[in-house]
Protein backbone atom coordinates (compact mmCIF):
# COMPACT_ATOMS: atom_id res chain seq x y z
CA UNK A 1 0.00 0.00 0.00
CA UNK A 2 1.40 3.38 -0.98
CA UNK A 3 0.62 6.31 1.26
CA UNK A 4 -0.06 9.64 -0.33
CA UNK A 5 0.18 12.92 1.50
CA UNK A 6 -2.99 15.04 1.59
CA UNK A 7 -3.46 16.97 -1.66
CA UNK A 8 -1.03 14.83 -3.66
CA UNK A 9 -3.80 13.17 -5.68
CA UNK A 10 -5.37 16.54 -6.47
CA UNK A 11 -2.05 17.99 -7.68
CA UNK A 12 -1.56 15.52 -10.51
CA UNK A 13 0.13 12.65 -8.70
CA UNK A 14 -3.00 10.52 -8.44
CA UNK A 15 -4.97 8.37 -10.81
CA UNK A 16 -5.17 9.81 -14.30
CA UNK A 17 -2.82 12.69 -13.52
CA UNK A 18 0.74 13.23 -14.60
CA UNK A 19 3.66 12.99 -12.22
CA UNK A 20 7.31 13.96 -12.41
CA UNK A 21 8.26 10.52 -11.01
CA UNK A 22 8.37 7.32 -13.04
CA UNK A 23 5.71 4.70 -12.33
CA UNK A 24 6.54 2.82 -9.15
CA UNK A 25 9.20 5.34 -8.10
CA UNK A 26 8.78 6.41 -4.48
CA UNK A 27 9.50 9.87 -3.17
CA UNK A 28 12.40 9.95 -0.72
CA UNK A 29 11.47 10.81 2.85
CA UNK A 30 13.44 13.45 4.67
CA UNK A 31 13.70 14.01 8.37
CA UNK A 32 13.29 17.31 10.16
CA UNK A 33 15.92 18.37 12.65
CA UNK A 34 14.57 18.99 16.14
CA UNK A 35 15.35 22.70 15.96
CA UNK A 36 13.29 23.01 12.78
CA UNK A 37 10.00 21.96 14.38
CA UNK A 38 7.19 24.47 14.70
CA UNK A 39 8.89 27.42 13.11
CA UNK A 40 12.40 26.84 14.48
CA UNK A 41 11.57 26.32 18.14
CA UNK A 42 12.10 23.26 20.30
CA UNK A 43 8.91 21.36 21.17
CA UNK A 44 7.45 22.45 24.48
CA UNK A 45 6.98 19.78 27.17
CA UNK A 46 3.22 20.40 26.94
CA UNK A 47 3.36 19.43 23.23
CA UNK A 48 4.92 16.02 23.92
CA UNK A 49 2.70 12.96 24.47
CA UNK A 50 2.08 11.88 28.06
CA UNK A 51 0.58 8.76 29.61
CA UNK A 52 -2.98 8.99 30.94
CA UNK A 53 -4.78 6.31 32.95
CA UNK A 54 -8.32 5.87 31.61
CA UNK A 55 -11.27 4.20 33.31
CA UNK A 56 -14.31 3.88 31.06
CA UNK A 57 -17.61 2.70 32.57
CA UNK A 58 -20.50 1.49 30.42
CA UNK A 59 -23.94 0.10 31.21
CA UNK A 60 -27.24 -0.83 29.65
CA UNK A 61 -29.76 -3.62 29.35
CA UNK A 62 -28.73 -7.07 30.51
CA UNK A 63 -26.75 -9.24 28.14
CA UNK A 64 -25.57 -12.85 28.52
CA UNK A 65 -22.35 -12.94 30.54
CA UNK A 66 -20.70 -15.26 28.04
CA UNK A 67 -21.30 -12.78 25.20
CA UNK A 68 -20.09 -9.81 27.27
CA UNK A 69 -16.88 -11.66 28.17
CA UNK A 70 -16.26 -12.74 24.59
CA UNK A 71 -16.79 -9.17 23.32
CA UNK A 72 -14.42 -7.68 25.91
CA UNK A 73 -11.81 -10.33 25.11
CA UNK A 74 -12.12 -9.47 21.42
CA UNK A 75 -11.70 -5.77 22.23
CA UNK A 76 -8.59 -6.58 24.28
CA UNK A 77 -7.24 -8.71 21.42
CA UNK A 78 -7.86 -5.94 18.89
CA UNK A 79 -6.34 -3.34 21.22
CA UNK A 80 -3.64 -4.83 23.44
CA UNK A 81 -3.27 -1.52 25.31
CA UNK A 82 -6.27 -2.52 27.43
CA UNK A 83 -5.08 -3.44 30.91
CA UNK A 84 -8.15 -4.94 32.46
CA UNK A 85 -11.89 -5.19 32.04
CA UNK A 86 -14.47 -6.10 34.63
CA UNK A 87 -17.99 -6.98 33.64
CA UNK A 88 -21.45 -8.04 34.80
CA UNK A 89 -24.77 -8.67 33.02
CA UNK A 90 -25.54 -4.97 32.69
CA UNK A 91 -22.30 -3.01 33.09
CA UNK A 92 -18.56 -3.10 32.50
CA UNK A 93 -15.42 -1.13 33.30
CA UNK A 94 -12.38 -0.89 31.06
CA UNK A 95 -9.04 0.40 32.33
CA UNK A 96 -6.02 1.20 30.17
CA UNK A 97 -3.17 3.61 29.53
CA UNK A 98 -3.50 6.11 26.70
CA UNK A 99 -0.69 8.16 25.22
CA UNK A 100 -1.90 11.63 24.28
CA UNK A 101 -0.73 15.23 24.20
CA UNK A 102 -3.24 16.36 26.81
CA UNK A 103 -6.29 15.28 28.81
CA UNK A 104 -8.68 16.49 26.11
CA UNK A 105 -7.09 14.21 23.50
CA UNK A 106 -7.04 11.21 25.85
CA UNK A 107 -10.69 11.76 26.81
CA UNK A 108 -11.76 12.16 23.18
CA UNK A 109 -10.18 8.81 22.26
CA UNK A 110 -11.77 7.14 25.30
CA UNK A 111 -15.22 8.49 24.48
CA UNK A 112 -15.01 7.02 20.97
CA UNK A 113 -13.64 3.62 22.02
CA UNK A 114 -16.89 1.81 22.84
CA UNK A 115 -18.91 3.09 19.88
CA UNK A 116 -16.17 2.64 17.29
CA UNK A 117 -15.59 -0.97 18.30
CA UNK A 118 -19.16 -1.99 19.08
CA UNK A 119 -19.61 -3.94 15.83
CA UNK A 120 -16.07 -5.23 15.28
CA UNK A 121 -15.82 -6.67 18.81
CA UNK A 122 -19.53 -7.47 19.20
CA UNK A 123 -19.88 -5.21 22.24
CA UNK A 124 -23.32 -4.81 23.86
CA UNK A 125 -25.26 -1.66 22.86
CA UNK A 126 -24.49 -0.01 26.19
CA UNK A 127 -23.86 3.66 26.79
CA UNK A 128 -20.88 5.30 28.43
CA UNK A 129 -21.89 6.31 31.95
CA UNK A 130 -18.53 7.26 33.40
CA UNK A 131 -15.08 8.38 32.37
CA UNK A 132 -12.03 9.14 34.46
CA UNK A 133 -8.78 10.30 32.88
CA UNK A 134 -5.84 11.05 35.17
CA UNK A 135 -2.19 11.62 34.47
CA UNK A 136 0.45 9.07 35.38
CA UNK A 137 1.74 11.04 38.36
CA UNK A 138 -1.74 11.33 39.90
CA UNK A 139 -2.40 7.63 39.33
CA UNK A 140 0.81 6.61 41.12
CA UNK A 141 0.21 9.14 43.91
CA UNK A 142 -3.26 7.68 44.54
CA UNK A 143 -1.89 4.15 44.65
CA UNK A 144 0.91 5.16 47.04
CA UNK A 145 -1.60 6.84 49.37
CA UNK A 146 -3.94 3.83 49.28
CA UNK A 147 -6.67 5.59 47.28
CA UNK A 148 -8.19 4.67 43.99
CA UNK A 149 -8.37 1.28 42.37
CA UNK A 150 -5.47 -1.09 42.92
CA UNK A 151 -3.06 -1.53 40.02
CA UNK A 152 -4.57 -3.47 37.15
CA UNK A 153 -3.49 -6.96 38.13
CA UNK A 154 -4.35 -9.47 37.06
CA UNK A 155 -4.45 -8.12 33.55
CA UNK A 156 -7.33 -9.40 31.44
CA UNK A 157 -11.10 -9.72 31.39
CA UNK A 158 -12.73 -10.67 34.71
CA UNK A 159 -16.24 -10.76 36.20
CA UNK A 160 -17.02 -8.35 39.04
Amino acid sequence: MRRVRPGAAASGGGIGGSSSRAAGEERALTSVATGELAGGREPEPKDLPRLWHVTLSVSGEEAPLKEVRRALEQLAHDHPFLLTSRYAHDHAEIRYWEEARDLHDAAAVALRLWGEHRQSAGLPPWEIVGLEVIDRETYHQRIAEGYGPPPATPVGVHPY
